[in-house]
């Protein structure tokens, strides 16, 4: 169930409203558009935030279970954090080993640029797998510094982390 779970920092998510948090600047490299307009890149690394009491052994997932998890976000693999996402995933379609996961999530990110971004997506997930493979998140709104962007999230499993690539535009 932990690979179900962990969808990454769907952060993209996918998600729930999170408040601000106080965290350092986001790398050099994403610290501002480009003065084109043309929109800007970045990479960050969730860490899932496992819930209090949470069990990851059970039964298969079925049509209309949801769950919902939370990660912080950092510059690098325990480097400084610079905010933070919560996911939540309804099953909408199970076959065999395979489940369809329909994710909301919201990313907080503090520093420059700062606010939030929302995104989602709908995933297929071996159930069986020891993990998840890596899928894209659909940017769908934003607030502060992002408000007027879209784009993509690439979610890539990185061991105890996942790797988040921004790929955001104006």
């Amino acid at each position: 169930m932990r690979s179900f779970k962990r969808i990454g920092a769907f952060g993209a998510g996918a998600v729930a409203a999170v408040a601000l948090v106080t965290a350092a600047p986001l790398p050099a490299s994403a610290s501002a558009p480009a003065d084109n307009g043309d929109g800007f890149e970045f990479t960050l690394y969730a860490k899932e935030i496992p819930a209090p009491g949470a069990d990851e052994s059970g039964p298969p997932p079925k049509v209309g279970d949801t769950f919902m998890f939370a990660d912080d976000l950092f510059k690098t693999k325990g480097g400084d954090k610079v905010g933070r996402d919560g996911v939540i995933c309804g099953v909408v379609r199970t076959s065999g080993d395979q489940a369809d996961t329909n994710c909301v999530g919201t990313f907080v990110l503090n520093g420059g640029p700062g606010g939030q971004l929302t995104a989602q997506a709908l995933t297929t997930f071996d159930i069986s797998a020891e993990g998840p493979s890596a899928f894209d998140l659909a940017v769908t709104g934003g607030t502060g510094d992002f408000k007027t962007v879209s784009g993509y999230i690439r979610v890539t499993p990185d061991g105890d982390y996942d790797r988040m690539d921004f790929h955001l535009t104006r």
